[in-house]
């Protein structure tokens, strides 16, 4: 019956009368705006018009969008105007005649079944793109300005007593999107990302209720199309597992151990021997690690796994476990759940649950006004297997206290961005464990509070600053620094970028033109700040106080190495010191340490072979030969791949 509604809706004239209809637009589950798009004839051809408009963090984001077609869907323009993020404007006229595409007024041939629509187009589009491909016999690939879009079926869901037919898009952005349309072509739910990688949803009006609902079916979707693209990089966990011959740093401080070999029995490491005393059990998987170094899996301290393509980058970069301090909560306890359950691919994932208060910079839809709003979130995140609380930006100062007692309370603890009204000291004082970000120490400690207002000099032997300092140790206050995304928005303009972080010239085509980082000229203020946030990570370094590695994404699977490159090159770690600051340091952080962090019998079996030894060059942590993840043995370059990166 369906296929026989749809036969007959593709060949009758399509929207011969005017169609309309608004979508929600959500961010991180919040809703930030609307869509209202219309669709009619004009001059005997079909055309669109949509108003798109969202706010995001005060920042409105507005995008109009006018797109023309032939009665049988064949784009003739497209028209955008508009932003498609904060910081991402999205203008553009495109015109197709003859296999000819003029796009802002230069002419290029285009290949059969082009298709007019830009990665970040608003969501009507995507709507007109998936009528094309049903009424163009669903062909194989499609393609557009953005490249070569693939469509796949996900399955149906039944929403509200509505069937609902599942896809999972590729190619248009980076990662892949699922939506859903119903029997008359009408799309009701898109789960993607925006400009700024962030969750991004719209879904039309009438289905917001069950918002919920799509995110957990997308993330399962994104994760089982990711894991059949993954599957020869991984060679599953052997009963037995020999790395020997390896030379072996621990994690511990203890100088490395040569001729090492290690023994993993069912993921966990069961010896660890030297030279002749080594005894290989029957049957076991061996790597021979001649030549090479075996350090413990990495972990990156600041993460935002928004999408699941994540996974295989921080897989193949050598994390092997990574906290995530901020994320949509229906995603992350469905990919968190999914991985750990070896259904999915990518990495342990710890659970930081986030919550603000409603104001102007607010992000995401877990918010709190009062005291008791406040408990009962800590207590959901609790029950769904967050280790910790992430306080955002706009949290009402007088709630602090009241979140941290209740997280101390349940066991978990506290880190977070220092909200508005508040010092880092006030916040460590109100019950903070943990800081993001170096901004934070960086302004109370100097006393600024605009880069334009920074002091001469760096002088952190102040008696407020002492003070401060005191508070942090007496405290144990652990900082995640995430020092080289500051550098990435700092450097100087006339260094490029590439020569900073050369992972950038391999990320995936999409998203080059989204991470270029033109830096600072040479007038600007931001330049002094950047060198102030380093004096400020070198000067809690001295003191002794904890510091964890950590990228805030940035330039995904690179970051996390240049993070520990900084600390030595610029921040006067030793190399052994910034290993343990993304292994040993964290875990301990994390109150995991019994388990992982380190090499050491009876632990989880994460570690990352490489091919050239980081105490001697911290740079040599990128080059990895293989990741062992939970025991399961992984290739690197296919993950890599996976994702479109180059390897």
């Amino acid at each position: 019956m369906r296929r026989l509604l749809l036969v007959l809706l593709l060949a009758a004239p399509l929207h011969a009368q005017t169609e309309q209809g608004t979508f929600t637009l959500y961010k991180f589950a919040a809703p930030i705006g609307k869509e209202a798009y219309r669709i009619g004839n004009e001059d005997g051809h079909l055309k669109l018009t949509s108003d798109f408009s969202f706010t995001d963090r005060g920042t409105p984001v507005p995008l109009k969008t006018t797109f023309t077609a032939t009665s049988a869907l064949e784009p003739l323009t497209l028209s955008l105007d508009g932003k498609s993020a904060r910081l991402s404007p999205l203008r553009g006229s495109f015109a197709l005649s003859n296999g000819k595409l003029t796009r802002d007024g230069k002419t290029s041939e285009v290949p059969a079944g082009f298709f007019l629509i830009d990665g970040y187009s608003p969501v009507a589009m995507q709507q007109m793109l998936m009528r094309y491909w049903l009424s163009h016999h669903r062909p194989a690939e499609i393609p557009t300005p953005s490249g070569l879009v693939h469509i796949r079926p996900s399955g149906d869901l039944t929403v509200e007593g509505n069937l609902l037919h599942g896809y999972v898009l590729t190619g248009l952005i980076w990662g892949s999107e699922t939506l859903w349309i119903d029997d008359q072509q009408q799309l009701d739910a898109l789960v993607s990302i925006d400009g700024e990688f962030d969750h991004f949803e719209a879904v039309r009006e009438s289905f917001s209720p069950q918002l919920s609902t799509f995110i957990q079916q997308a993330a399962k979707n994104s994760l089982n199309a990711l894991a059949s693209l993954t599957a020869k990089a991984k060679q599953p966990m052997a009963k037995s597992l020999v790395v020997r011959h390896v030379t072996l740093i621990d994690g511990t401080g203890k100088p490395p151990l040569n001729d090492a070999t290690v023994t993993v029995r069912e993921g966990k490491i069961s010896a660890i021997s030297t030279g002749s005393k080594a005894v290989i059990p029957a049957g076991s998987v061996v790597v021979d690690g001649t030549g090479k170094y075996l350090i413990p899996g990495l972990w990156d301290m600041h993460a935002h796994y928004e999408q699941v393509e994540w996974g295989p980058i921080y897989l193949a970069a050598g994390v092997t476990t990574v906290r995530d301090c901020g994320n949509e909560f229906d995603f992350i306890t469905t990919v968190s759940n999914t991985i750990a359950s070896g259904k999915g691919i990518g990495p342990r994932v710890l659970i930081a649950g986030i919550v603000d208060s409603p104001g102007e910079l607010t992000v995401g839809a877990v918010t709190v006004s009062t005291p008791e709003q406040a408990i009962a979130i800590v207590q959901r995140y609790k029950n769904a297997g967050a280790l910790q609380i992430k306080i955002y930006s706009s949290m009402k100062p007088e709630l602090v206290p009241v979140i941290a007692k209740e997280a101390h309370r349940l066991g978990m603890t506290v880190t977070g961005h220092v909200p508005i009204d508040m010092t880092t000291e006030q916040a460590v004082e109100a019950g903070f464990d943990q800081i993001n970000h170096i901004q934070y120490p960086t302004r109370d400690l100097l006393h600024f509070k605009n880069p334009k207002d920074l002091p001469a000099t760096f002088d952190f032997s102040t008696e407020d600053a002492q003070k401060q300092l005191a508070l942090y140790r007496q405290h144990r206050v652990v900082f995640d620094d995430t020092i080289a995304l500051y550098e990435n928005i700092d450097h100087p303009a006339s260094t490029p970028f590439e020569q900073i972080e050369p992972g950038y010239l391999k990320v995936a085509p999409q998203l080059k033109e989204a991470l270029a980082s033109e830096g600072q000229p040479a007038d600007s203020p931001r330049l002094k700040l950047y060198q102030a946030m380093l004096a400020t990570l070198r000067e809690l370094h001295k003191e002794g106080l904890t510091i964890v590695a950590g990228t805030d994404q940035n330039i995904p699977g690179y970051s996390l190495h240049r993070e520990l490159e900084i600390y030595v090159e610029q921040a006067g770690f030793t190399p052994m010191e910034a290993l343990q600051a993304a292994t040993v340091v964290p875990a301990r952080a994390m109150g995991l340490a019994q388990n992982l962090g380190t090499v050491e019998i009876g632990k989880q079996a994460d570690m990352v072979l490489l091919d050239a030894d980081p105490l001697a060059d911290i740079r040599n942590t990128r080059k990895i030969h293989t990741v062992i993840s939970r025991g399961a043995l992984y290739d690197p370059a296919p993950l890599w791949k996976a994702v479109d990166f180059q390897p």
